[in-house]
């Protein structure tokens, strides 16, 4: 099935997610204001938090909570100059990145791929579950990001990530809803 980024953002959210990142570095900057902001306005009904990939211009303008910047975006300092409050991620694959995101005005880092994944070729190996660890002892909150799946989730809540990001795993049996109750349900348990 053909998911609309609403359709789908909705079926999340009935679901159960909480925290939803939009990440559509192929759309133009009207139809990206256009989706975030209904996404934003679905999300806000059932108080969860809307993060925009790499644009804090559309956070800003459509309502969104923050910004997850990657290593060759603009940085959190210039962000937080745009956004003004809220939320600002900053992506990690390596052991440097993440001690130079903690000097940065970021209130939470990524760290990934954390295994394998498919989903998007980000030129980075696995980090591995050590990598989470030392994410973690930084004291920020993590979240992890590539190749989570339902399997393999808990391990990474278990190494010291606060939330996992999935995106494949999310569409396995056709029925996202039903698959996120499924990680809401496996990881309420930690």
């Amino acid at each position: 099935m053909g998911w609309s980024i609403p359709t789908l953002a909705a079926a999340f959210l009935d679901g159960g997610a909480r925290f939803l990142q939009l990440r559509a570095k192929s759309l133009p900057g009207a139809a990206l204001l256009d989706a975030a902001t209904a996404v934003v306005q679905l999300a806000h009904a059932q108080s969860a938090i809307v993060i925009v990939n790499d644009r804090a211009d559309i956070a800003r303008l459509s309502g969104a909570d923050g910004v997850h910047v990657g290593q060759t975006d603009l940085s959190p300092a210039a962000v937080r100059r745009v956004l003004g409050s809220g939320i600002v991620g900053r992506s990690t694959h390596t052991i440097a990145e993440l001690e130079i995101a903690a000097h940065e005005p970021v209130d939470y880092v990524a760290v990934g791929p954390v295994f394998g994944t498919s989903t998007k070729d980000t030129g980075h190996d696995p980090v591995g579950l050590e990598m989470v660890r030392r994410a973690a002892a930084g004291g920020r909150p993590v979240v992890a990001i590539g190749g989570i799946t339902l399997d393999n989730a808990l391990s990474v809540i278990a190494a010291g990530a606060r939330s996992v990001a999935v995106i494949s795993d999310l569409m396995t049996g056709g029925d996202p809803a039903a698959r996120v109750r499924a990680y809401v349900e496996r990881l309420s348990c930690v």
